[in-house]
């Protein structure tokens, strides 16, 4: 006798706010933590430094790599935030892509994927605003502490000596930035992962191996398109630990544009290039197997075995 199974295309709908929210912070913690002294090598490689990008290349990778425990200070700012940011994100996303698919009559498989582009790229902008905006104070910790030369001890001792000597702006200065990032970011990111889904796996069934290789994908891609965007971000989130006075002045988008510019030419908007990529493949994997997992586990019927479920 064959099983019955809940259908994984309808978990969407069918989930609670609190299970895709419960879904996402698992996915936004496992997804940061995971990859966290990769991340710490692409801020530091992505900081304007006097020293040069192949002084800061070889201090941020093979002495600290081998030698150095200080790649993972900060990652409990990103457990702190990503949880909440994450639940928030991925709640929202799937609110507003059932709610703007629901309004598609969807005739062909051509009409199919353009309409699902658009609810889901739709849907990653609006999730993706909300996200940012819990978020971004936290990311501005991190990246202070993962610089090569931070003091900070602790994540409280961070928010409290920014805070002190730069005031609350210090913590959205680069909000702007990281929107007009992340947006595109995430509207590529969440279209291009379900497209590939579909491609993959056009049952919709729950497959592991699919949402891997979907996820990296969309990762790669968003990463390559937004990386100058991460350049301008993260000179405005660290300026305050600059020992340049013409960083430190930087008010905004335009500002760090013109340094990077100025300093390192066309190709300084693609400085940690490489490892923005690799940060983001793994991280978009992980964040979308770890979702899709929990969001299939809370939502599958009360009366299956636990072991049929893990």
């Amino acid at each position: 006798m064959e099983e019955n199974h809940p259908d994984y295309e309808s978990l969407g709908a069918n989930s609670t706010l609190l299970q895709n929210a419960i879904a996402g912070a698992m996915a936004g913690i496992g997804e940061h933590c995971i990859i966290y002294p990769i991340d710490s090598i692409r801020t530091r490689m992505q900081v304007v430094s006097q020293s040069g990008p192949a002084k800061a290349i070889k201090d941020a990778s093979r002495t600290q790599l081998r030698q150095q425990k200080n790649l993972w200070k900060g990652v409990y700012s990103v457990i702190l935030g990503a949880g909440p940011a994450h639940a928030l994100h991925f709640a929202t996303y799937e609110y507003f892509k059932d709610k703007f698919s629901q309004k598609d009559i969807l005739q062909t498989n051509s009409t199919f994927i353009s309409n699902q582009l658009i609810a889901s790229g739709t849907a990653g902008a609006i999730a993706t605003l909300a996200h940012d905006s819990l978020m971004t104070p936290f990311d501005v910790v991190k990246q202070r502490m993962q610089l090569r030369d931070s003091t900070y001890k602790t994540v409280r001792e961070c928010a409290r000596v920014v805070y002190t000597k730069e005031g609350i702006k210090a913590f959205y200065i680069s909000f702007p930035t990281t929107v007009s990032m992340s947006i595109p970011f995430q509207s590529v990111q969440f279209a291009t992962y379900e497209y590939f889904r579909s491609k993959l796996d056009p049952k919709g069934s729950y497959s592991p191996k699919t949402h891997v290789i979907a996820g990296a994908l969309a990762g790669a891609i968003a990463s390559s398109i937004t990386a100058p965007l991460d350049v301008i971000k993260t000179l405005l989130q660290t300026r305050g630990s600059s020992k340049e006075v013409v960083v430190q002045s930087a008010s905004g988008f335009k500002d760090a544009a013109k340094i990077i510019y100025n300093r390192y030419g066309i190709f300084g908007f693609f400085r940690g290039f490489k490892a923005r990529v690799l940060v983001n493949m793994p991280s978009t994997a992980i964040s979308w197997s770890v979702y899709e997992y929990f969001k299939w586990f809370l939502a599958s019927d009360k009366d299956d075995k636990f072991i049929d479920r893990i």
